[in-house]
């Protein structure tokens, strides 16, 4: 497939991108050369390969997740500022205009 200049203007205005003339001939030409390079990927002899997402192997590095007793909840709110019962007390943060 070739991409011509008509094809980058249409795209271009699509995504309402003012492209100057210039900028049409250079983004054809890099579109036509990855398009190029795909088409030799696309050559080539992947029988028997099996699909990735990564090029190498990915390990999760994040520890196992573990179970653990909680605050109670008087050692929680026993430095608050402010308190209602078992709960914080925060400003309000919804401003109401007149």
């Amino acid at each position: 497939m070739k991409i011509d200049k008509d094809v980058v203007q249409y795209v271009a205005h699509l995504g309402r991108l003012a492209l100057e003339p210039h900028e049409v001939d250079l983004y054809t030409a890099q579109l036509n050369r990855v398009l190029e390079y795909m088409d030799a990927l696309n050559a080539l002899d992947t029988e028997g390969v099996e699909p990735t997402s990564h090029a190498i192997p990915v390990t999760c590095v994040f520890r196992d997740d573990l179970v653990k007793d909680s605050f109670i909840v008087e050692d929680s709110i026993s430095n608050a500022p402010e308190k209602i019962g078992s709960s914080f007390k925060v400003p309000p943060i919804i401003e109401v205009e007149e």
